[in-house]
C-alpha cells in the first residue's frame, strides 16, 4: 500500500512539471576529482599549446598571465582558427586566438547552473573561480559523469526503499 502511495505521489509531481535534477555543488565536484588546473602562458605558441594538451589529454588550457586568468584555449581554438585558415601554430602566440571573456563558475554554482551556462555559452570547459584565484576546472565531461553517478545513487535508494516495504 505505502508503494502505491509512492507511486502515485511521484506520478502526481511529475505531472505538475516536477523534474529530476542532479544535486551538489562544483566544490563537490572538485574535491573528488581534484583541482588541478593544466593552463599555458600567452606567449607560448599554439603548438606548445596543442602539444601540452596532447600530453595531458585534455582539450583545453587555461591561458595564465602569472596567477591571472586571461582566457581559454580549446581544441575548437585551433580548429577554427589555426587549421581552417591555413595559419601555422608554431608560430602564432595563444594571446592571438584564446576565447576571452571567459565564462566562469565559483565554487558554490550548482551542478545545473554549471550545465545551463555551459551549454548557452556552447563552452565545453569552465574555471572554476574563488574571487580571482583560480581553484579548478570542469568539463561538460565531469558534470554529464556527476550527474549519471547522482541518478544511480537515487535508483539505489529507491530500489532499496521498494524492497525493504
Amino acid at each position: 500500500m505505502r508503494l502505491l502511495g509512492f507511486i502515485r505521489s511521484a506520478g502526481q509531481s511529475l505531472r505538475k512539471g516536477c523534474s529530476m535534477r542532479a544535486t551538489g555543488t562544483v566544490s563537490a565536484i572538485l574535491s573528488h576529482k581534484g583541482h588541478e588546473v593544466c593552463s599555458i602562458s600567452p606567449d607560448a605558441t599554439v603548438f606548445e599549446a596543442i602539444q601540452l594538451m596532447a600530453d595531458k589529454n585534455i582539450g583545453a588550457l587555461l591561458v595564465m598571465s602569472g596567477e591571472k586568468l586571461m582566457g581559454v584555449l580549446s581544441e575548437r581554438d585551433y580548429t577554427r582558427k589555426i587549421a581552417l585558415k591555413g595559419r601555422s601554430s608554431r608560430e602564432t602566440k595563444v594571446h592571438e586566438i584564446l576565447s576571452s571573456p571567459v565564462f566562469s563558475a565559483t565554487p558554490g554554482h550548482t551542478v545545473e547552473d554549471c550545465m545551463r551556462l555551459m551549454t548557452t555559452n556552447r563552452v565545453r570547459h569552465l574555471p572554476i573561480l574563488d574571487g580571482d584565484k583560480v581553484v579548478g576546472v570542469v568539463s561538460i565531461g565531469d558534470l554529464v559523469n556527476w550527474t549519471i553517478s547522482a541518478q544511480n545513487a537515487a535508483i539505489e535508494q529507491l530500489e532499496s526503499y521498494i524492497a525493504g516495504l
